[in-house]
């Protein structure tokens, strides 16, 4: 029960990195499982070896000992029976020598009595005759009986009854013995089991020897790192500047640049935005490339969400290619089917299939850009160049992260800035398929290079998706390609962008 209760059902999500003492934990639990399935063979082992065998073997001695006990009851009965044959021939010889006795009694009188006729004499001779031969033949069937019955008596008593009561004996040993054999059974199959609960025991050991907590505080560092850096020293800024100003240039009062006064103002907007671990975490908006979120989680979100868009475009794909198969089998097999029912669902699916390939693309350019980024802040942070530094606070002209909360104006993407060897390849390609279409919602005359101007109201062509810059590629009828700010019109992407 305390296994079912707390060793937890795996699944996909769970695959991430856990603790050193929770991998333990459940290390535990298995062996503990292990252990009740060894408690459990002993429970089966005392109820099929002991218990079991017990009571089979009870009801078996009850049948034996019940058998015995009848066949003592018989040889008595059978004893008791000889007894009375005999007590009966032993009565009768006794009653037959009495009225013996009687005839002999009469017969001596009536011979002795002188008024006695002959034939009276006669008759009481012929009497006394066939007593005397009674009296002897229950003599003799009395002394069978007697010798019958002393026979039965002495193999009753020596012979009938000892073996009885020798069959009750061995009984009873082999009784005595199978208590015996339950009892070593029950020790047995405690001992059986010793060895893997030893084992069990052992596992449950090297478990817990194997909780590292260095590992456990690197795994939550590693889930946190913000990848950000610690902010640099804070510039001494000289306000005396102005007092003494026929100090020699060597003094620590030196007059500063505008662009370091300009570089420590925007340090210490940086160091205000990141330092968030220990105090109020900034507050935005989710955004949809992750902008909002430090650079290494960052970089895990939208690394995280191409492998949930892959799965999904591999999942379409499997969908077309069953859908192909489907509607090949209608056109060869009419009867089974329409072809033309499937078309609307294969569509879809393409539409989907494109849709999916347009967010990939998408999120892999984010996750190169922050990729980029990361590599590159060590480098950028170390420099002084004024022209490193970004109007509006902005770290990299590709990239995201703003300081400055309520800026409006942003500079267009750089790579239309600076000509190199990537616009010209990309310009000898073949243009851009529109992705939907967009309205301007005010107008923009467009002055920087690679901008496109527009005018209020005016309908163009969406060729490239805001990347999170605040940008929008866009196309006019004519062909002349260019960016304008994604928050002066209003797009709308088709559903199937694919050749439109």
């Amino acid at each position: 029960n305390l296994v079912k209760k707390y060793c937890p059902k795996r699944s996909s999500k769970d695959e991430e990195p856990r603790f050193t003492s929770c991998l333990a934990f459940f290390n535990i639990l298995n062996e503990l499982n292990d252990y009740a399935g060894q408690r459990e063979v002993v429970a089966e082992e005392m109820g099929h070896r002991v218990y079991g065998e017990l009571m089979r073997y009870s009801h078996d001695l009850k049948t034996e000992r019940k058998m015995h006990l009848q066949e003592g009851r018989k040889a008595q009965q059978y004893l008791d029976m000889c007894w009375k044959q005999m007590d009966n021939s032993k009565k009768k010889f006794e009653r037959e020598c009495r009225e013996a006795e009687k005839a002999q009694q009469s017969y001596e009188r009536l011979d002795n009595d002188t008024n006695a006729t002959k034939a009276d004499v006669e008759k009481a001779k012929q009497q006394l005759n066939l007593r005397t031969h009674m009296a002897d033949e229950n003599k003799n069937e009395y002394a069978a009986q007697l010798q019958n019955f002393n026979g039965e008596q002495h193999k009753h008593y020596y012979i009938v009854i000892p073996q009885i009561y020798k069959h009750l004996q061995e009984m009873d040993e082999r009784r005595t013995i199978k208590l015996s054999e339950c009892y070593k059974g029950f020790a047995d199959s405690e001992r059986k089991v010793i060895p893997i609960i030893s084992k069990c025991l052992e596992g449950m050991i090297l478990a817990a020897k194997s909780v590292d907590e260095c590992r456990d505080s690197q795994i939550v560092i590693d889930s946190f790192k913000s990848g950000f850096e610690p902010p640099g020293d804070f510039p001494f800024e000289d306000y005396s500047q102005h007092i003494y100003r026929t100090v020699s240039d060597g003094t620590i009062s030196t007059p500063k640049q505008e662009g370091m006064k300009i570089d420590s103002k925007t340090t210490v907007g940086k160091a205000k935005g990141k330092l968030w671990l220990f105090g109020k975490k900034p507050k935005g908006p989710a955004l949809e490339d992750f902008s909002h979120l430090p650079p290494e989680q960052r970089r895990k979100k939208l690394q995280q969400r191409i492998d949930e868009l892959n799965r999904e475009l591999q999942k379409e794909t499997d969908q077309k290619d069953a859908l192909i198969k489907m509607k090949d089998v209608y056109e060869k097999n009419p009867q089974m089917g329409d072809p033309g029912s499937l078309q609307p669902k294969l569509a879809e699916t393409m539409s989907n299939m494109d849709r999916l390939r347009m967010e990939i693309h998408k999120n892999e350019a984010w996750l190169s850009e922050v990729e980029g980024k990361v590599a590159a802040r060590g480098d950028r942070r170390h420099s002084s160049d004024i022209n490193h530094l970004v109007t509006q606070g902005r770290e990299s002209p590709e990239g995201s992260y703003t300081d400055e909360a309520n800026q409006e104006i942003r500079g267009p993407p750089q790579q239309h800035a600076h000509h190199n060897e990537f616009d010209d390849e990309f310009e000898d390609d073949d243009p851009l398929p529109a992705i939907g279409h967009c309205k301007a919602i005010y107008p923009f005359d467009g002055h920087n290079e690679g901008t496109l101007a527009m005018k209020e109201g005016e309908v163009l062509y969406v060729i490239e998706e805001d990347k999170g810059d605040g940008w929008t590629r866009a196309r006019r009828q004519n062909g002349e390609e260019g960016y304008v700010p994604t928050s002066y019109i209003d797009v709308t992407l088709e559903k199937n962008s694919k050749g439109s």
